[in-house]
């Protein structure tokens, strides 16, 4: 029961919590005000006024976009200080109508004592405040007595519970910020330096996502004027985990981030596939660079003599030492195979041209001979096979389906290796493709047919998209009386051309470079895979967090500058978290033992922040036996199936039989539903309430860094289930 002081203390509060919302609430109607009368002057004036006009329109549906997702728990903190002031700590700063601070940015410098004052080292402040609220009510108030000495009357101090209460908290399915209770391990690598590779080593649970996504809102907020026009890349170990998080930084206030994984990468390629290990070793390995290079310098071929061509009835030659000077002019004023293309012809053309004035007797050449030339099957057909303009795909399916190709531009691969990576054209893209695909691209250059073929598909996607929310907008407020079709409102709505932010154009250019990189599970990235990455970010400013220990692998890595490639030798520095707030320590203990007696190596000690009695079973028993009902016993929260990706479909096609309704998401987002069925792929970056683990010895010897990631998964309990065996190291296995 609430006493009347704390009661009291909850009151008061609210009042400053009412008069802070207020104040948001005037603002975003100040924003929407402004807005309504931008576009209603529409798309007239010159071209000066509308770009101008543009400008407005963007900063003002930005502006009330920002306010809108900072609705929820806009305040969670206040700071006491020693000279008597009051500091209220939310997700962005609010001034009053005086210009006074209302609320300061937890980001801004003056918020910082929030995360760093300790009772060790409280600098000025006296007490800190833990505000919790539900929609716009305050719920309760946590306090933190840091200075020494006595209580003052005035104040009400009631424990620092905030942290394990966000902790014992059921999960969602999404992910949600830490912005109230970061803890002074965390918020100092959040407010590191922005220059240079920042590699985060932390254990299950020490809350790297969250010290990652916080960071790119800290430095999207401190180095604003450099950042809001370049972005930020977030580079996700799956769609999964990006859906896992998508709501974090928009609840921060920030949407300058493009969101991705590998696999998606590159515009207009989707991948998901993956492939042996043993294959995405061979595609991750550096030296396919190399053999990318020389894949592209042998569609430029000189051929051994002269190549003769026949133009109405005229023999022109086509000569190797022509062919290698206009390959020189072509290099002079192209940087790539693609954009060299028509220097090179030209060069040829005028060759060409010249013997045919020559041998019809013409002094010059005129307009109507180069055409004739131009157009030529012969002339074409030669030119084609001296320079032949090439798409990336196309020239890596050729290279996969030739062995022959793929011998002359790899002759580091074994004849073993070759094999390993035949396969047919038209085979599906996997995610160890998409850096080679990358490296080709920026090789190649643009291709204009097949970018004009990309272009089509998305502006009919864009329409497509454009009539259905125009379908909407008629349907649900009635517009047009009947006399207003979807195509035609869509087509107004598009009359001033489409206003694309930062983020949507960053994701649609490959040759975007961006201000700041953040990547996650970084420890599964082959070298190939960084170097796409570097290739992105020429100022070198990261943010790398990840676990070595949890690398799906079978051989464990030694350290980050092995995994890295050449990101490993530019300005790496290195920072740990230490303190596992997500598994219980009985879990935890459990699964450092596994991973010792599988992979024994010098980890970096973690501690468990909690425990909880019971958070550890185990049930011996084929699966298809007993895993229904364990379901049943375990779900609440949110549950995870973790079962081996060879038996993944078999356990699905169970838990859908009987109990189809806990696995039914709404929206159709998977981790929204009660119940999940994943491999350990998947599951990375993810957290549950509980957890089935299915056969975890088989996910054992696949890989030691798996079973360490699918046994730190729940924040309250793991039940294995398992046949014949459990893995090495498992308490009370019998190994």
């Amino acid at each position: 029961m609430v006493s009347d002081r704390v009661s009291r203390e909850i009151a008061n509060e609210q009042g400053i919590v009412d008069r802070i919302y207020a104040r948001l609430d005037l603002l975003r109607e100040n924003y929407r005000t402004s807005l309504a009368g931008v576009r209603r002057e529409g798309p007239s004036g010159s071209p000066q006024n509308r770009s101008e006009r543009d400008a407005f329109a963007s900063h003002y549906e930005d502006m009330v976009a920002r306010l809108d997702q900072v609705e929820n728990r806009l305040i969670f903190g206040r700071l006491d200080l020693q000279d008597g002031g009051t500091l209220y700590v939310g997700r962005i700063g609010i001034l009053d109508e005086n210009h006074d601070q209302l609320l300061v940015d937890w980001r801004a410098p003056i918020a910082r004592p929030f995360y760093q004052a300790t009772a060790a080292y409280p600098g000025d402040v006296i007490r800190r405040r833990h505000i919790t609220t539900s929609g716009r009510v305050v719920t309760a108030v946590e306090d933190e007595l840091l200075a020494h000495g006595e209580i003052p009357e005035e104040m009400v101090v009631t424990g620092g519970g905030a942290l394990y209460a966000a902790l014992a908290a059921d999960r969602t399915g999404q992910m949600g910020d830490i912005v109230a209770t970061i803890q002074r391990e965390q918020d100092q690598i959040i407010r590191s330096d922005v220059e240079g590779i920042l590699v985060v080593q932390g254990g299950p649970g020490t809350g790297k996502t969250a010290v990652a996504l916080h960071r790119a809102a800290y430095l999207l907020y401190a180095h604003r004027e450099r950042l809001q026009r370049s972005g930020v890349l977030l580079v996700g170990p799956s769609r999964v985990f990006l859906d896992y998080i998508d709501q974090v930084l928009p609840s921060l206030g920030e949407n300058d981030v493009v969101a991705t994984t590998i696999g998606d990468l590159l515009p207009g390629t989707r991948a998901s596939a993956r492939e042996s290990e043993a294959v995405a070793e061979i595609k991750g390995d550096l030296k396919m660079s190399d053999a990318m290079e020389r894949a592209v310098q042998a569609l430029q071929r000189v051929p051994d003599g002269v190549e003769k061509v026949e133009v109405d009835g005229v023999t022109l030659e086509i000569r190797p030492e022509t062919l290698r000077a206009a390959m020189g002019r072509a290099h002079r004023a192209a940087s790539t195979h693609n954009e060299g293309r028509t220097p090179f012809v030209l060069a040829m053309l005028e060759d060409l041209v010249r013997q045919y004035a020559e041998q019809t007797g013409r002094d010059e050449p005129d307009s109507y001979m180069y055409e004739d030339v131009r157009t030529n099957r012969d002339v074409r057909i030669a030119l084609n096979l001296a320079w032949m303009p090439t798409a990336p795909h196309t020239l890596l399916e050729r290279l996969y389906a030739r062995p022959d190709l793929l011998e002359a531009s790899a002759p580091h691969l074994t004849r073993t290796e070759r094999e390993l990576l035949y396969r047919e054209k038209g085979s599906e893209w996997t995610i160890s493709d998409v850096p080679l695909l990358d490296e080709l691209a920026e090789l190649l250059g643009p291709h204009e047919e097949a970018e004009a073929r990309r272009t089509r598909v998305a502006a009919k996607a864009a329409q497509r998209a454009a009539v259905d929310l125009a379908q909407q907008a008629i349907d649900s407020q009635d517009l047009g009386g009947g006399m207003l079709d979807a195509e035609t409102l869509a087509a107004r709505f598009s009359q001033s051309g489409p206003r694309l932010t930062l983020a949507e154009r960053a994701a649609g250019d490959r040759t975007w470079t961006y201000g700041h990189i953040v990547i996650d599970e970084a420890q599964e990235l082959s070298p190939m895979a960084w170097r796409s990455l570097l290739r992105r970010c020429p100022l070198r400013s990261m943010t790398v967090v990840g676990d070595l220990a949890q690398r799906s692998s079978s051989e464990p890595a030694t350290s980050w500058r092995s995994v890295m490639g050449k990101a490993g030798r530019e300005h790496v520095r290195q920072a740990a978290l230490t303190v596992s707030y997500r598994t219980p320590k009985t879990v935890l203990d459990a699964a450092s033992a596994v991973l010792m007696a599988g992979a024994p190596g010098d980890y970096l000690p973690l501690t468990a922040a909690r425990d909880i009695p019971d958070s550890l079973e185990t049930t011996r028993g084929h699966w298809r036996d007993v895993l229904v009902d364990i379901v049943r016993s375990e779900l609440g929260g949110k549950t995870a199936v973790i079962a081996p990706a060879e038996q993944l479909a078999g356990v699905r096609d169970e838990l859908w039989q009987y109990l189809r309704e806990e696995m039914t998401a709404p929206g159709g987002k998977a981790l929204m539903a009660p119940l999940v069925a994943i491999d350990v792929a998947a599951a990375k970056g993810l957290e549950f309430d509980s957890v089935i683990l299915v056969e975890p010895a088989q996910i054992a010897a696949a890989s030691v860094g798996d079973i360490y990631v699918a046994m730190t998964r729940p924040t309250k309990r793991l039940h294995a289930i398992y046949q014949y065996e459990l893995p090495d190291g498992w308490p009370n296995s019998g190994h």
